[in-house]
């Protein structure tokens, strides 16, 4: 590895490089393994930066990949001093991000996501949604980018099954055709209500939940009890974790 490529490296850091250049960054073993594995996914890798010992111990690089792929032999030092990771003895590779179409028409559950800040959530909400067998997931602008460091590792490699689509919230609802369901601390008990097959989930900020407007757009309003047994418990939950019971009430359905 070179100085200039441990700078490009570095720079795919920046949500700004990783839009000039329309790449981003995948860091260790597992993801970059699986990656390369997955058969279906929309990811092409374009460079791949390897300590030798994982070349010599994966069945990923056949020809074809050979072909394709440029890889540069590197230690684990220029790995750590490269990427996010503190310590990183196998891989970094630079992914060219996809151009994913928007669907025209809902054929199963959604979620639209408003204004989700933290990473660690993002990523685990895909997880979620890959779990529960959801394909797409709306994204506000102002959502935290999935090519984040962050997010990526949190997704557990769940980033490679979901399709995550960023643009305008009000634009992303109207796939739902009314079917849609928010999470509010005032609404419906999730535990009594029905759910369609097809339909959008609204889950809102970490701090301030769905905000106003789009909230007025919602046909449904769903929230998870408290069995709390005292008054002052936690205000909320988690938005991750709220996404995880409605998504599981949802499919119980």
């Amino acid at each position: 590895m070179t100085n200039t490529q441990r700078k490009f490296l570095r720079s795919l850091q920046q949500k700004k490089e990783r839009k000039n250049t329309n790449s981003f960054l995948i860091e260790g073993k597992k993801i970059v393994t699986e990656t390369f594995q997955a058969t279906n996914s929309e990811y092409k890798i374009k460079q791949l930066f390897a300590t030798q010992n994982f070349l010599d111990n994966q069945n990923i690089l056949n020809s074809k990949v050979n072909e394709e792929v440029e890889i540069i032999l590197s230690t684990s030092k220029q790995l750590s001093e490269a990427g996010s990771l503190k310590s990183n003895n196998a891989a970094i590779a630079v992914v060219e991000i996809p151009t994913l179409e928007v669907p025209k028409k809902l054929e199963n559950l959604a979620l639209l996501l408003e204004n989700i800040n933290d990473p660690g959530n993002l990523g685990t909400i895909i997880r979620i949604a890959d779990w529960y067998g959801i394909e797409d997931i709306f994204c506000s602008e102002q959502t935290v980018d999935l090519y984040n460091s962050k997010t990526l590792s949190s997704t557990m490699g769940s980033f490679l099954r979901v399709n995550v689509h960023y643009g305008n919230e009000f634009e992303f609802l109207k796939l739902a055709e009314g079917n849609t369901f928010g999470a509010f601390l005032d609404g419906k008990n999730v535990h009594q209500t029905k759910f369609p097959k097809t339909g959008i989930l609204v889950i809102g900020s970490e701090s301030h939940g769905i905000s106003e407007k789009l909230g007025k757009e919602i046909m449904n309003k769903v929230t998870i009890p408290s069995f709390a047994k005292e008054q002052e418990s936690a205000e909320s939950l988690n938005a991750a974790i709220a996404t995880a019971i409605i998504c599981d009430n949802w499919r119980r359905n």
